[in-house]
């Protein structure tokens, strides 16, 4: 186990030397920087912390608590959901909040190149300006780039672009020891040695700090067409996923979610979306699918042919949003699912487990059927398209420990399902502080050990976010 100093006065001056006017500590600390946006996994205010502007002062900052032994945790906007950058072990917390300038583009290229403080909606729509798609789409638009590269949140559009490691090109990157190095290149493809790149992508600010990225763009289409597809249960409505995806239909994507989810979001925005009740039959469920074309026109045998296929497949209705003002409402609606559960619910925690396409049926319905061994309730809604389901337990009534036992017992036998079924533990949170448990178990010893082997190559002091992904060595 790594052996951490204490932040010090001395210290305190040095900082304060690098980043002048920048640093904070004890009492004058953010008190968000403590925790994210799921604090079942615990507060833990950093001994200081320090906002950065460039590179430059990343790594000067990253050489001095190198030297002294004391651990630092790099913060983007703090939305995680797993407890990745809170620290753990206290320390100084490095916000690259303010490094927030897309730095310019290279339209010939299709790539941007952006600080890793820019927030996702502020690159979708300076993007869209210059007639470019960034195609990642996380729910969670106040994020910032540098988060959702850390954890390879990639979000609703993946079913039909990919996961945001497809789009980032290459970076720079400030080592443990204040070393600064650039990871990949603009280029389209490589055979140049380990893919250092990729191994930056998700390692949840363990192994170096980017401070710069260079991501692909593509060209916007020139049309977007959702359909709001209500059903009477769940089950139907899941098993008409996997026929979607067979259908040669290509969406961009593919949203399912249960009424109470959709009742809790609708109450938070104060206005009701999505029918309830079509001719007679109360709506158990909801897909919300999208499709992207060169135009309106090109478009419309795509939805009739989506359409027929969905009504054959025991749909009560297919609604079609085509009007900016129907998208809008659409996706706000889904966009809320968060936060109204965050507003309505005192404990909460939640998992992002990704399983095959074609196991997605099962799955929720497991999900559902052991939910209802237990005290909380269940609220479900994810990318149905690509396998990443969002599962969230909730209670307004029980006590915090033994809401924290019943959830540690149902999140165990959730994933054991998961890797039953060929799955993985995330899908785009990460496993942060919360699901370190549930990796070790899922991976195994020797994978455990040879993610502790390279987190030791790159950070041999463990100053970095530690006490994240997986146990201390």
């Amino acid at each position: 186990m790594a052996s951490y100093q204490p932040v010090t006065q001395e210290f305190l001056a040095q900082l304060e030397s690098i980043v002048p006017g920048r640093v904070t500590a004890g009492s004058e600390v953010n008190p968000d920087y403590g925790r994210d946006e799921m604090p079942i996994y615990g507060v833990h205010p950093p001994e200081a912390a320090v906002e950065i502007l460039s590179t430059e002062e990343a790594a000067a900052v990253v050489k001095l608590c190198y030297a002294h032994n004391i651990p630092v945790t790099t913060r983007g906007a703090g939305t995680g959901l797993v407890g990745g950058c809170v620290p753990v072990f206290g320390g100084v917390v490095l916000s690259t909040a303010r490094m927030n300038r897309i730095l310019g583009y290279d339209l010939e290229n299709f790539t941007v190149t952006v600080q890793p403080g820019v927030l996702l909606q502020q690159l979708a729509e300076d993007a869209l300006s210059h007639g470019c798609l960034y195609p990642p789409d996380p729910g969670e638009k106040l994020a910032t780039l540098g988060g959702n590269v850390s954890t390879n949140a990639s979000g609703m559009r993946g079913v039909k672009y990919g996961a945001t490691r497809d789009y980032v090109k290459a970076m720079t990157v400030v080592l443990p020891t204040g070393e600064v190095t650039q990871f990949g290149s603009a280029v389209s493809k490589t055979s140049s040695g380990y893919n250092l790149l990729h191994l930056m992508i998700g390692s949840e600010g363990t192994l170096g700090i980017i401070t710069e990225l260079t991501l692909k763009l593509i060209p916007a289409p020139g049309a977007t067409i959702s359909l709001v597809v209500p059903f009477a249960d769940l089950p139907t409505c899941i098993s008409t996923v996997p026929k979607l995806r067979h259908s040669h239909l290509n969406p961009q994507a593919i949203e399912f979610f249960e009424k109470e989810i959709l009742i809790t979001s609708e109450t938070y925005l104060e206005k009701q979306v999505f029918p309830r009740v079509i001719e007679g039959t109360d709506v158990g469920a909801y897909l919300l699918i999208t499709f992207d074309g060169d135009s309106m026109e090109a478009l419309e045998p795509t939805i009739e042919r989506a359409a027929t296929l969905l009504l054959e497949e025991s749909a009560l209705d297919v609604l079609v949003a085509d009007t900016p003002q129907k998208l809008k409402e659409a996706w706000a609606a889904r966009s809320s699912f968060l936060e109204g559960i965050e507003e309505q619910t005192k404990l909460l925690d939640e998992c992002d487990v990704v399983v095959p396409v074609t196991k997605i049926p099962d799955y929720v319905v497991f999900a559902d059927q052991l939910a209802k061994e237990y005290d909380f309730r269940l609220q479900s809604f994810g990318h149905a398209g690509d396998g990443n389901l969002h599962i969230y337990t909730c209670s307004n009534d029980m006590e915090r420990e033994e809401f924290l036992r019943q959830v540690d017992d149902f999140m165990t036998k959730l994933y054991a399902k998961t890797m039953e079924l060929g799955g993985q533990i995330s899908g785009e949170h990460g496993i942060g502080r919360g699901k370190i448990k549930y990796l070790a178990q899922a991976a195994g010893d020797t994978n455990i050990a040879l993610m502790q082997g390279i987190k030791a190559v790159f950070d041999p002091k463990m100053i970095l976010n530690p006490g994240k992904i997986f146990p201390m060595p």
